[in-house]
Order: C-alpha cells, then structure tokens, then sequence
C-alpha cells in the first residue's frame, strides 16, 4: 500500500482514539451497584465519616488542617520501602512516603529527590487509611478514639525482615483493643491486626471495618494541558474488586450518583491514581459491605470515603478474637499483585487495550530484563515485531515499488481521461491487473501496527516501571517527553524519506498531494509531547520499514533491469 493510504490510515485511527478516550473518560457507563446483604450491620457514612450506629464515647473526628490535627500524637515506621506515619486518634495512616520512587527525576543538581507521598494529612492533598470496629451495644474504638503507642518511632533494623508496632485502646469497663501493623522488608503490604480482649461481664458484638478517605487531586483543566501531561488520561477514584464482576471503578465525579452498596466476599477496596493505589484488603473467607460516600458534598472539597465493613463479630466476656486484614500501599507493579490479593493486577487499567497492552509489558519486562534499559528493550521489541511482520511487509514494498515504476503511467492516465474519475479508476485498476499490482496490500500490516502503537501507548502512560526510566544521552525518563525533540525530528525525516520513496496516490489533486506532504511534519509536532520511549518506538519502527522498503525497491528495480537485458 502507499504511504498515502498508511498515512491515512493512522491518522483515522489516531484521532478516532483520541477522541474515544476523551469520551470514555467523561462519559462512559459505570456498573450498576448491587444492594448490600443484611447479613452485616454496615450503613452509609456519616457526614464527618464516621460508621452509624456505633455508640463509642470516642471525640469527634478530626477536620484536616485543624488545631484539634495537630495536637495528635504522630509515630513513624520506617522498612526499606516505606515510611508511614500513624496517627494515634483512631491508629490511622496518614503519611506514607515510597522511599524508592523520587517525587521527581534524579538528576546532578538534585540526586536525592523527595520521595513520593501517597497517603497525606495535609488539607490541599488529604489522603488517609483509617480502620476501627463499631458497636451497637457498647463501646468500640472507631478511627477517632485515642490509642497508645510505646514510643513515636520505630525503624526495620539492619538484618531484620519484620517490624511490628502495637497500638492499645482500653475503657474503664476492660474492654481493650490491640492494633498491630506488621511491615516486612521488601514489601509493600502492610498487615493490621485487631485483637478484642473482653474484660467486662457481658459479651461484646460489633463489626471491624476498614476505609479509605482523600480528596480529589488537582486536575489540569485546558485541552493543551490534558494533552501534553500523561497522567491526565489515567483513572483517578475509587475502584472494587469482586471474583463475579471483577475489577469496578467509579470516579470522584460519580460518587454522589452512583454510590456502591455491595457485599463481597474474597474482594478488595482501592483509591487509584497515576502510577500508584492504596487498597484495604480484607480477609479473603469474610463477607464484607462495601459502600462509597461524599462527606462536606457542598464545600469547596469534599472528601471521597470508600469502606469495607466485616460481619459481625461476638467475643463472651473473659475471651478474645482477632480480626485480620490487609493495606497494600504501593506502585501497581505489574505481574507482582496478584500473588498478593486476587485481580489486584487489573489496576493497571488499559481500558479496551488490555488484550494487547499486557503481553507487550510481559514481553517488555522479559527483554528488559536481559539489557536492563526499557529503551533498548523497546528497541528489541521493534525488531521482533518487523521480524515476525516481514513476510507481510515485504508484499506491501514490492507492490509500492512497482506501482512506483508505474507512476509514469498512470500519470498518461489522468492526463487522458482528465475529470472523468470514473473512467480513470476503471483504467487504473485494469492496469493494476494487469501488471499484477495490489494496491491493498499494505493495508494489513499497518492495521497489524496500529493496536501495537496505541497498546504501547498505554503502557508507556501507566507503566510504573518506565516511570523515570532513563535511555541513554539527553533522555532521562522514557514515560516524559524527549527534552530536546531530538526523536520528533527524527521521526520527521524518516517519514519524508519514506514518503519520497513511496508512489503518490492516483487521483489526488493538488491540494490533497500538499496535505499529505505536510501530514509528516504535523505529526512530528504531536509527537513532541509522547512520551520519549513511544516516539523511540516509532523511530525505530520507520527507520527499519525504509530500510526494508529501499532494499525491496532496489532488489525489484534490479530484477526488472535483468529482466530488460536478457530481452
């Protein structure tokens, strides 16, 4: 096929996904929510966030960015990969900072970046885990009571690999509540256990519950913005997971209109972003009422709750129970989060794309492995891909370089037949059969290409670990734009190349010949904000097809002057 017609091609298909995911993102139908089972005692959320029906004589809960805050105790973990910080009212995590991914690229002038801070009890970016148990007949430490901790810092010491810290709550009749959070090294979940030690002469009933508070972030706002900034077209709210419906996600601006209110047994409960998720992962056996609330609907920002809340609990007096459940806060690691809890893979959503994006990250993954730099793995998977295209490809450049050699005379034909377009395709396509021309036969390999292009797209937008990733020279981090547009001109003169080697359309008048001229350089401009590993790609891809067309073009040329010198 011409490079006309593969230019055409592409940029149907390119803005037909632009376009689709502008609506997807805006406008695309969520799952209906289930009705909760009766089988617990959960209830939507109160306005300041607390569980209804507890009768706990806790204080009130906590307003981000209030005296009554700042007056909590703080007590800080720290592993090899995380730093959290657990406020004492409720035993809640309010900080969290991933010590090995930067806030920023690391660079001479700044090697040692800030890391990034996912969870945050700072008003602009609030974000917390909170956890507690509730009771209708007596009291229980919800996330507002105060508990007591030994002392405000604990650290996983060197050739240790577990780190444990109890947090205890106990009222004047003897009931008593243990938190115990359990780090391990090298990873990034956290363990949290609540024990009920029951001290008073009546039996104690109530749930355990786990939920997550934030804002919404701050998004860009203008068409420019959202296109150039990656992290403009990935997910931000609240996501689910059940074994029946799989993954369900309900962004911030859906929360009033379609609240969840569904009981799961063997499911999970998240808040994603860009990159990186938090998600209370209750144990597997129990049947737990998830539920999504507003809280302050009417300010200027309200804050977005989704809870778990567990069956009901009875501990007779004199005995004890555990509750047991998990907070998972962390990159989405690909390939790794399933072994942790089942479809906690599914939060690296590629939408539609996923049948193609997930084999290529795997194949990425394994190739990256062997040359330990994501761009020459990038690299690499080009060169598989025209290897195992070449056969196709090689049809497409033997019928453009004949219908180039044609050139002349389909050019007779337009001047004889002049405006008669219909004539003038009879015409060609009698001389197509003739010579043994298929003008389709690129059509194939570029309709191969294209999921490829937009697949990788998606893995290089959401793809944790190409964030930051450096190639080589000038190019520090693959999932950013090239810095200097080095790429985007390459790009460019690999596709005038291209086009000057390819035959010009039959048929097309002036105007429309100038346009395809130009379509190159418009697409090197869009190009300048891709990311640097998908204009790698690109590159790479049109450099090795005009390689391959200019070697079938000059093999066809030689053959037909043999061919004229043995005649």
């Amino acid at each position: 096929m011409n490079q006309t017609r593969t230019f055409l091609i592409f940029a149907l298909l390119a803005v037909a996904y632009m376009l689709f995911m502008a609506w997807e993102k805006d406008y695309a139908p969520q799952p209906a929510a289930a009705v909760a089972s009766s089988s617990t005692s959960a209830t939507p959320a109160s306005a300041d966030g607390s569980v209804p029906g507890a009768t706990t004589a806790a204080a009130p809960a906590a307003v981000p960015g209030t005296a009554q805050e700042a007056s909590a105790q703080l007590i800080t973990l720290t592993t090899d990969l995380l730093r959290l910080t657990i406020d004492t009212r409720g035993g809640s995590v309010v900080r969290s900072e991933l010590l090995s991914y930067p806030s920023v690229p690391r660079t001479k002038k700044d090697p040692d970046p800030a890391p990034v801070r996912l969870l945050d009890d700072d008003r602009a970016q609030y974000f917390v885990a909170q956890s507690g148990l509730v009771s209708n007949q007596g009291e229980a430490p919800d996330h507002r009571a105060v508990f007591q901790a030994a002392q405000t810092s604990y650290a996983l010491a060197q050739g240790q690999d577990e780190l444990k810290v109890d947090l205890t709550w106990q009222d004047a009749a003897g009931l008593k509540v243990t938190k115990t959070y359990t780090l391990k090294r090298g990873s990034y979940v956290v363990a949290l256990d609540q024990k009920i030690d029951n001290g008073t002469p009546t039996a104690w009933q109530g749930n355990a519950y786990e939920q997550l508070q934030r804002v919404a972030p701050a998004q860009q706002h203008t068409w420019w913005q959202n296109f150039s900034d990656p992290s403009s077209h990935s997910f931000y709210g609240a996501a689910w997971y059940s074994p029946e419906d799989k993954l369900s996600t309900l962004p911030f601006a859906d929360f009033a209109k379609k609240p969840l209110n569904q009981t799961i047994t063997g499911g999970w409960a998240s808040m994603l972003q860009h990159y990186f998720f938090v998600a209370w992962i209750p144990a597997a056996q129990d049947a737990n009422a998830y539920t999504t609330s507003v809280i302050n609907p009417d300010t200027a920002q309200p804050i977005y709750l989704v809870r778990a809340v567990g069956p009901s609990l009875n501990v007779a007096p004199g005995q004890s129970l555990t509750t047991a459940s998990r907070l998972y806060i962390g990159p989405k690691l690909q390939g790794t989060l399933d072994a942790v809890a089942p479809g906690l893979d599914l939060t690296t959503n590629y939408g539609w794309l996923t049948v193609v994006s997930q084999p290529l990250h795997w194949l990425l993954s394994k190739l990256h492995g062997l040359t330990g730099n994501w761009g020459v793995a990038i690299i690499l998977l080009v060169l598989g891909l025209k290897a195992a295209l070449w056969k196709l490809t090689a049809a497409q450049f033997r019928s453009g370089a004949k219908m180039r050699k044609l050139q002349p005379r389909v050019n007779a034909l337009k001047e004889r037949y002049g405006d008669d377009k219909v004539k003038m395709q009879q015409a060609m396509m009698e001389l197509y059969k003739k010579e043994k021309v298929n003008p389709m036969s690129g059509c194939l390999p570029a309709l191969v290409t294209m999921p490829v292009f937009f697949g990788l797209y998606r893995v290089l937008m959401e793809s944790v670990e190409l964030r930051h990733s450096p190639f080589f020279g000038w190019i520090h981090d693959l999932s950013a734009p090239d810095p200097f547009f080095v790429l985007p001109v390459l790009y460019v003169l690999v596709m005038l190349a291209t086009q000057w080697l390819s035959p010009s359309a039959a048929g097309m008048d002036p105007a429309q010949q100038k346009m395809m001229k130009v379509m190159p350089v418009l697409f090197g401009v869009m190009f300048f904000f891709f990311p640097a590993g998908l204009v790698l790609y690109w590159v790479v891809n049109g450099a090795t097809s005009l390689a391959q067309q200019w070697l079938i073009t000059r093999s066809v040329e030689r053959a037909e002057e043999k061919a004229k010198a043995a005649a």
